[in-house]
């Protein structure tokens, strides 16, 4: 029972800090080349799109919305361009 008061309290004060400081911090713009998506992310990012999807046209649907299927040249995804 103490343990979930002790949350609180500690939610508590974080919340109370955090609108004393003016709310959370706005993560400042990227400059420069954006990062590039690796081969294995994108096989991953597949995998996990495959394994929520409902069948095989879901799956086609979601890779092509998320730009992770391969290009109309069959290349390169347009998640990687």
């Amino acid at each position: 029972m103490s343990g979930s008061l002790e949350v609180r309290k500690f939610l508590f004060t974080q919340d109370d800090s955090m609108s004393r400081q003016g709310g959370p911090n706005v993560p400042a713009q990227r400059s420069g080349e954006p990062s590039r998506i690796s081969d294995e992310q994108v096989h991953r990012a597949r995998l996990a799109v495959a394994r929520s999807a409902l069948g095989t046209e879901d799956c086609r649907t979601l890779l092509d919305m998320l730009g992770l299927s391969p290009g109309e040249d069959g290349g390169v995804p347009p998640v990687q361009r």
